[in-house]
């Protein structure tokens, strides 16, 4: 192969910009909330992406770029839409929205099963609570 060659070429990565730094720093604001509302550390968000937790923790300070195809991975582990991951306003559809409700039982499901039975036990006494006063 010689050297002149385009067939393979690396992409050598560029310092960030001003906008670009904002706005992954942002991003990996929103990634770290994400993943500890689901009680998930870095670690195992390395584990579901297939990356090293350092990758991860450069992620969540914005000092390394998130890669656009991973985007849609990610959303799916941390439970929420891609939009919101990005900062942006999630686009309605013609059904709407999934309820929040139904997005909260998404990120409950992602819970160690531990954290899983403390919130169904904290549900069944709100549940119980509810039905003792619409009973008196």
């Amino acid at each position: 192969m010689d050297c002149n060659s385009t067939h393979f070429e690396m992409a050598v990565p560029t310092a960030m910009d001003s906008d670009e730094k904002v706005f992954f720093r942002a991003l990996g604001t929103r990634i770290a909330e994400a993943r500890k509302a689901l009680g998930m550390t870095q670690t195992q968000l390395a584990n579901e992406l297939g990356v090293s937790q350092q990758i991860v923790a450069s992620y969540e300070v914005g000092r390394r770029r998130v890669q656009l195809a991973l985007l849609p991975r990610l959303a799916r582990t941390l439970a929420i839409p891609v939009e919101e991951l990005i900062g942006e306003e999630p686009q309605r559809s013609r059904r709407g929205p999934a309820p929040k409700l139904l997005q909260q039982v998404e990120r409950i499901q992602r819970l160690p099963k531990s954290q899983q039975r403390f919130v169904m036990q904290m549900i069944d006494t709100a549940l119980q609570a509810s039905a003792t006063a619409a009973a008196e």
